[in-house]
Parts: C-alpha cells; structure tokens; sequence
C-alpha cells in the first residue's frame, strides 16, 4: 500500500453567467467549445500518469467556473479516468454546483461517480441581493439544489454564503442563520466579500462605498455568524468555515496544511513540495501546449526555505487549531519558538494569539487582525 498522499484540483472554466464579484479564470458557455475543453483536460491528466501511479489520492475537489454548467457526462469522463489510480479508502470528492443549475439528474450522475461531497454556492437567502451580485439563481433554487442533492444520496453538502455585500444588513444575516439553522447542514462557509480590482462590484463600491456595509460592520455580523452556527454545532475550524464534527473540508485543510496538490486544466495552480506552477490562463497557450505533449506550464518558480516557512504560517493562522510547532520544526528542520521569540512575545502581549499545546493560534482578537499577525511572523 502505498503512503504517498496526493490531492487533486480539477479546474472547470465555464459559468452560465459572470458573478460581479469574480476574478477566476472563467468563460461564459455561450460559444465556448465545453467538448474540446475537456478533451484536452483528460489529455493533461493522462500526462501526469506516471506521477499518479506512485501516489495515493486522498482528495479531489472539481471546482470553477461552475462544473454544474456543463453536461454531467463530461464530469463522469473525468471520474473514469480518475479511477485508474489508487484511492484511500475514505477519499474526499467535491464538486462545485450552483443552485440553479444542479438538477436531480446532474446530482446523481455526480453521485454514481464516485464524487461524495457537494458545494453549493448560495451566497444569499436574500433575492435582491442576489441580483446586485449578479448571481442568476432564486432562493427557491437553493432548496431545490439542496433536495436534488440529497435525494441522489449526498450526505457531506456545504453551503457556501458572503458576508459585506451590497445593500447586505444586520437583518439580512439573521435571515440567512435562521435558513441555515432550519437545512441541517454539515458543512457552511462564509466568506466575506473580498473586492477584487477589475471586477463589477470593485466599481460600484469605488462610485458608492456606502452602499456597502463597512468594515465595522462586516465584523459585527461576521462574529454574531461564529457564535450562531456554534450554537447549532457548527464548529468553526478556519476563518471562514463551519462544520458538524468529522465534515471538515479535507481538501481545503490540505492547502491550509501546505500539503502536495497537483491540479489540472485552464489557470491551475500545483503545489509539490518546493515547487509552484500554474498552467497558462488562456484557451489558445493551454491547447498548443497539450498538442506538443507538453504539460501546459505558464509559470513556475522554486520556492526557498524561507517563503516555505513564511506560507505554512500564514495558511496555519487561517485555522483554529493555528500553526502546529512539532510540524514547522519537523517539516523545516527549524526551531519555531526560538526563530520567532520576539514575534511570539509581541502578539501575546496584544492578546492576538494564543500559544497553548505546542500551537500558536490567534485569539478572537487576532482573527479581526490576522493580516497584521501575518505580517509580524513574515521573514
């Protein structure tokens, strides 16, 4: 048996429409060649076989764009493929939906496949907002997806929500626990509205800001969202995830953690060992790499020591667990406590972390101000 974990993004670029809020590497379907895309997506992965032979796949996350706009046959192609390799035996598959577009029979094809995990991007309960973000789905859809979903036979759903969104209230966040508290659910994440140069709502806050909640207020709702998803047993376990014991998202604890991924298709980017790349951006560089049989490189760099070190602390803040010490200095060859004693005495004497059980964590205090905290351990 072979102890060689490996995780595993699969990009899929292709949306129903555009988000105002999104910078990913996407394309509308409207004149796009979905078929083409994946053949050649399935030609990269079979370019990666000897390295796949020599490993385990733990994880596997289908993301986007959004993997539920095309035609499920595509995804289970993907899945065939896949199922030539080796697999732990309680392997994580996820997949990206939306809740117009997840239909009961796209939920069982995805099902049937092998995929165990479904993410549905909700965003809001709440129709008006919805619009001014430039999501297509209806609350109904929500529900709709969610039964589709569950009646395929997913039990591990997450619901993906946004916190800071425009003409977003107090009110409006309550609504949306309450909706929560009523599904059930294992898994939520709730971002806040990061805004992106470049994008729709990027604009619109630079015309009006105060149509935007502030950053107060962001963090108002943001701490009453941690205190009422603990209530019904959502635990939260990263800044911006909840979850039912043993329903955390593996694969995004894999990133987190600073483990090995290897990820396909348009714009992904690959994490192995000391090395970082990301395939090209566009259609075009993509295609005419995979004719040559070149894997489809746009960048790639050797990351030192130091940027290593740098990562697994700021990605290990992001958890509540925080940065564990036996791991640094086991991974690094390091001494954590000594490389960062000033560090460490400064931030613990602003109460912005907390150094118990061989982990350094921030506190509530440390979450509202984690850049800062990032950036006093950064070398």
């Amino acid at each position: 048996m072979k102890t060689n974990k490996i995780s595993i993004y699969i990009h899929i670029p292709f949306c129903e429409s555009r988000c105002h809020y999104c910078d990913f590497c996407s394309s509308l379907l409207p004149g796009s060649n979905v078929e083409k895309y994946f053949k050649y997506l399935r030609k990269e992965i079979k370019l990666h076989e000897d390295f796949l032979k020599d490993r385990v796949i733990d994880t596997v996350f289908i993301g986007g764009g959004t993997p539920s706009s095309v035609n499920s046959s595509f995804i289970k192609e993907i899945m065939k493929d896949l199922s030539d390799f080796e697999f732990s035996n309680d392997r994580e598959i996820s997949i990206e939906s939306n809740p117009n577009s997840l239909t009961r029979e796209k939920a069982e094809a995805y099902f049937s496949s092998g995929i165990n995990r479904i993410s549905l991007g909700a965003q809001s309960f709440n129709e008006e907002i919805l619009k001014r973000i430039g999501r297509i789905h209806k609350k109904d859809d929500i529900y709709r997806a969610l039964e589709n979903a569950r009646s395929a036979g997913f039990k591990n759903i997450n619901l993906d929500l946004m916190l800071a969104l425009p003409g977003q209230k107090f009110s409006d966040i309550e609504e949306s626990i309450k909706e929560v508290k009523e599904l059930n659910l294992p898994h939520i994440s709730y971002y806040s509205l990061i805004l992106e140069e470049g994008t729709k709502l990027f604009k619109n806050h630079e015309k009006s800001p105060l149509s935007f909640p502030t950053e107060d207020e962001d963090r108002i709702m943001y701490h009453y969202v941690v205190d009422e998803l603990k209530n019904i047993g959502l635990k939260q376990y990263e800044i911006s995830n909840f979850a039912k014991e043993g329903y955390e998202c593996r694969h995004n604890i894999t990133y987190w953690k600073l483990r090995n991924y290897i990820s396909f298709g348009l714009s992904a980017s690959s994490n192995i060992d000391n090395l970082r790349y990301t395939n090209y951006y566009n259609f075009k560089d993509y295609y005419e790499a995979l004719d040559k049989n070149e894997k489809p490189i746009g960048f790639l760099e050797n990351l030192s020591k130091t940027n290593r070190m740098n990562e697994f602390i700021m990605m290990g803040l992001r958890l509540n667990s925080g940065v564990d010490i036996d791991e640094f200095d086991k991974k690094f060859n390091e001494d954590f406590l000594k490389i960062y004693d000033k560090e460490i005495e400064t931030n613990l004497k602003s109460n912005l972390i907390l150094l118990e059980d061989n982990n350094l964590r921030l506190t509530e205090k440390g979450r509202d101000l984690s850049n800062q905290v990032e950036l006093d351990f950064f070398k």
